[in-house]
């Protein structure tokens, strides 16, 4: 879909929990057209004037809402280590008893030299906590207690899998830097294998319209280039074309609506 004006687009294309496609961040040759039509210019070297090359970004607030749409479930967000604003929330309990709040500051302090930490000292209870950090997709819960300062331990629980395990306090860091990893990396294979698992080929126009009929995702066919085809396959689906990959070769040569020669090798899929 390339943007009004522009002599290229560049998109992230991802593959929601349902199936359906959505434009996740897009950048946009505008060449010098609209330097012209508003008489944006320079002088170059040569004391000449000229008019700009331009890019346009929409990049932000649609990866936010893929990350949301993507890794998120019914209990809110899910949001990966590596861009989490807080990647570790320790929650206090029992915390009017005399040192854990000491402890527990204590702790943040330390783990503040390995991840981005934060602690909630406040006199709602440890249930309300859990779920409210739950709902924000903190990536890691690190609770602890007076039994746990006892035991010198801490309980951590992880936001992706709802995994809690107890940890000692003993190589506290190592261990939280691995996790933080290990939630990174488990994320994104999940997606990952989503979007491959979901992620079709059709040769025939027939086979196009019946993996639609009974699947959801990316399929992936050759198109000849003509717009009309591209409408066809609109009217007819409900499917658009997401995006032309880099780096794949063609599946076949002929197009996969009007059987015609084929140019490009195209995403197709229902979008958002």
């Amino acid at each position: 879909e390339k943007f009004a004006g522009a002599k290229l687009t560049y998109t992230i294309e991802s593959l929601m929990h349902d199936g359906k496609a959505l434009q996740s961040g897009t950048s946009h040759h505008l060449g010098d057209g609209f330097a012209k039509a508003f008489g944006i210019q320079f002088t170059d070297q040569d004391g000449k004037e000229q008019y700009v090359q331009q890019t346009s970004w929409g990049f932000t607030t649609r990866i936010i809402g893929a990350m949301i749409m993507v890794h998120g479930d019914d209990r809110g967000l899910v949001i990966p280590p590596k861009v989490a604003p807080k990647q570790v929330m320790i929650v206090p309990i029992a915390q009017h008893k005399g040192g854990v709040l000491d402890f527990a500051y204590d702790l943040k302090e330390k783990l503040s030299k390995v991840a981005r930490v934060d602690i909630d000292a406040s006199d709602k209870k440890p249930g309300w906590k859990f779920n409210e950090y739950e709902m924000k997709g903190v990536p890691i819960r690190l609770e602890v207690g007076p039994k746990d300062i006892e035991k010198g331990q801490v309980v951590l629980a992880r936001r992706d899998t709802g995994e809690k395990m107890v940890t000692p306090l003993e190589n506290l860091e190592e261990t939280i830097v691995q996790l933080l990893e290990k939630v990174q990396t488990s994320l994104y294979n999940k997606a990952k294998e989503h979007r491959n698992e979901h992620t079709y080929e059709a040769y025939t126009y027939e086979e196009f319209k019946q993996i639609f009929n009974e699947k959801q995702g990316f399929v992936k066919a050759m198109w000849c280039g003509n717009q009309a085809c591209e409408e066809k396959i609109k009217e007819d689906t409900s499917v658009t074309s997401r995006c032309m990959p880099f780096d794949e070769t063609a599946i076949a040569k002929a197009c996969v609506c009007c059987k015609e020669e084929a140019q490009h090798l195209v995403y197709w899929a229902k979008a958002y």
